[in-house]
């Protein structure tokens, strides 16, 4: 059986409603292919293009546009972030709950910075990921799912102390607004979006008519919908709100690849790939993430065997994977079950996209797999 034929074994046999996937190299598309339903219940085939919820893989392109700004001098990496976004400005540590249930807290011992952000030290958290968040704001009273409010919260740690995956890139999207007087999909589309021909991205208020749905599985392994979408709300979240195709990402990861650059037009300098590619969290690691709610997302980690650092934007895996993406690949994914890597060293990329819920199902992931065996095995 070839390679190509595994894969789609592969999906086949993790019973997903519907996926697709691209391998690029620095000069061009190596493989694509769309399998099964946008909408399994309707009978909607999946195709190359069509629009799903990335998620958290919006991540990677807001940190982009931040280094775009700090390459301008319009954002610092390691200058107070409250100078930008005053809502940071003196953060609070959470240090408990007192025998009401009231939270305790104390003042930050240093300030937030953009590096903070970008690498997920910042001590700012998740709902769905830190029990002590949902607590806080059970105390507090919840949010509006959507609303600045709910990305709005104390830290869990003096920034720079840990690494924990957070709200903090909706943060970064913040600053972009903050400092060009414009939102956020204006400055994607013009800088980042339009130059790549990533014509398919956006932030979406609603799904558009044929756009894929997020699909659970139902008892008796009928397929039901999740309501969740993550395109509206009261701001554009640079943390997961884009929708986008394989295509268009294959295009971004691309331009990563090629050190900045796609097709003539510049985004980002090399020096500012390179800076996003290295680890900035020192001895520390990255990847593991909990759960508050493990309906949504139950505790993941990509390599539990190996140390795995941060960079600004991309989780680093520091040895090889075996039939796979050298050391030092760049990578993360979306909530509804979408990866994607960047090998530098091997000048390899790939994308997966499914639609699927919860978080860090073993199906889609070996889809994932096998789409990366695809891409080493010549």
């Amino acid at each position: 059986m070839t390679n190509e034929a595994q894969l789609t074994q592969a999906i086949e046999n993790a019973d997903l409603p519907g996926a697709t996937a691209m391998i690029v190299d620095r000069e061009g598309v190596r493989f694509s292919g769309a399998w099964g339903h946008a909408d399994a219940k309707a009978g909607t085939p999946m195709k190359l293009d069509t629009i799903c919820q990335i998620a958290s893989m919006t991540k990677a392109l807001v940190s982009v546009a931040a280094m775009q700004l700090v390459e301008q001098g319009k954002l610092s990496l390691d200058g107070p972030i409250g100078d930008v976004l005053p809502e940071l400005a003196d953060p609070q540590v959470l240090e408990g709950f007192d025998d009401d249930g009231a939270p305790i807290l104390r003042p930050a011992v240093r300030q937030i910075t953009l590096r903070h952000l970008l690498s997920h030290t910042s001590g700012l958290g998740y709902f769905f990921v830190h029990p002590q968040i949902l607590k806080y704001f059970s105390a507090t009273g919840a949010p509006v799912p959507g609303t600045k409010a709910a990305i709005t919260m104390p830290l869990m740690f003096d920034p720079g102390d840990k690494w924990e995956y957070s709200v903090a890139t909706d943060w970064v999207g913040l600053a972009v607004e903050a400092v060009t007087g414009g939102d956020l999909q204006s400055y994607l589309t013009e800088y980042i979006l339009k130059p790549l021909g990533m014509t398919h991205t956006a932030f979406r208020p609603e799904p558009v008519e044929g756009s894929a749905k997020v699909h659970v599985r139902g008892p008796g392994g009928d397929w039901a919908y999740s309501p969740m979408y993550l395109g509206g709300g009261e701001f554009q979240s640079g943390g997961g709100g884009l929708s986008s195709t394989a295509p268009d990402y294959a295009r971004f990861l691309q331009m990563v690849l090629r050190g900045g650059e796609l097709d003539g037009k510049r985004i980002l300098s090399e020096e500012s790939i390179a800076e996003m590619s290295r680890n900035q969290i020192g001895d520390l690691r990255a990847g593991y993430m909990g759960s508050a709610m493990p309906d949504l997302a139950p505790p993941f980690d990509n390599f539990p065997d190996q140390h795995t650092g941060w960079g600004l934007g991309f989780l680093i895996n520091p040895e090889p994977v075996e039939g796979g993406r050298s050391a030092n690949s760049l990578a993360w994914a979306g909530i509804f079950n979408s990866y994607y890597w960047i090998d530098p060293a091997a000048g390899i990329a790939g994308v997966f996209i499914s639609q699927l819920s919860p978080f860090g199902d073993p199906g889609a992931m070996s889809g994932f797999q096998a789409l990366e065996r695809l891409a080493y095995s010549s």
